[in-house]
């Protein structure tokens, strides 16, 4: 492994290394059939702390749900779930992650998600927040800001709890030696003033006084179905519901129904 052979010169120049392929997305930009459905919403570039965030609206005289996609994906990915929204009335917004999409900065990062998802919330006043993956994760860490106050629900699908564990799963996928690890920790805690173990959805989500709906495959081979449990434990109002056979993209029209449900009760 080239980045543990750097790491025996320079465990600074290892960790930067690794850090910039753990922050950077390979996949994620929009091709023409996604542009063609995005094509039909109302689309704004806003600016959040100098950096460009696309979003994409639908026009509805009902509440107001902020979509907020995961990893390597972009704001088309929400088409099997914003049509039947639309006709339900629904007034829809969806964003573009870091380096995603059609927004800006050439890194990502859940903390950088979680402005974007602040300024956007700020501007459109959602009542529901929708994320999935570490959309999800970003949305939670959103809610630090009190300007966000006027959320009551949030739906979180297939989201990872600690960021710790997605360390660790990341650690052993490119087979880094502990010399590199331990490195690459150090350099978070130095970049954000903040231990690693303090990136947690769960506990973010302890004391926010929201509905909450979690919906997670038990076969989901990205981010465990664990990681659910321990969110549904922590949002003190929400409910788990627990899927077979949909992996992690969780496409699929039988999720869409559990969130009408959700939404209309």
């Amino acid at each position: 492994m080239f980045i543990n052979i750097v790491s025996l010169f320079s465990k600074k120049l290892g960790a930067r290394l690794a850090l910039f392929l753990f922050t950077r997305p390979l996949k994620g930009r929009i091709n023409e059939e996604q542009s063609d459905f995005l094509g039909t919403s109302f689309r704004e570039e806003l600016l959040v702390n100098g950096t460009p965030v696309m979003t994409y609206r639908w026009l509805g005289k009902g509440k107001t749900i902020l979509l907020a996609h995961g990893w390597e994906s972009n704001s088309a990915r929400w088409q099997y779930l914003i049509e039947p929204l639309k006709k339900l009335n629904y007034n829809i917004i969806a964003l573009d992650a870091p380096a995603h999409g059609r927004s800006g900065s050439s890194r990502f990062n859940a903390l950088l998600y979680a402005e974007f998802i602040q300024g956007v919330a700020k501007k459109f006043k959602p009542d529901i927040i929708i994320g999935h993956s570490v959309g999800g994760m970003a949305s939670a860490f959103s809610q630090s800001n009190p300007e966000n106050s006027n959320l009551k629900k949030l739906i979180l699908i297939g989201s990872p709890s600690e960021f710790t564990d997605v360390l660790k799963r990341y650690f052993k996928m490119m087979g880094y030696s502990k010399r590199t690890k331990n490195a690459i920790i150090a350099l978070i805690k130095k970049r954000f003033n903040v231990e690693t173990i303090s990136f947690s959805t769960a506990k973010q989500l302890e004391l926010l006084n929201l509905e909450g709906l979690i919906i997670h495959d038990e076969k989901d081979d990205v981010i465990p179905y664990h990681d659910a449990i321990l969110i549904n434990k922590s949002l003190k109002n929400s409910k788990l519901i627990t899927t077979s056979g949909l992996g992690h993209s969780m496409n699929d029209e039988s999720i869409s129904n559990h969130i009408y449900e959700f939404l209309e009760n």
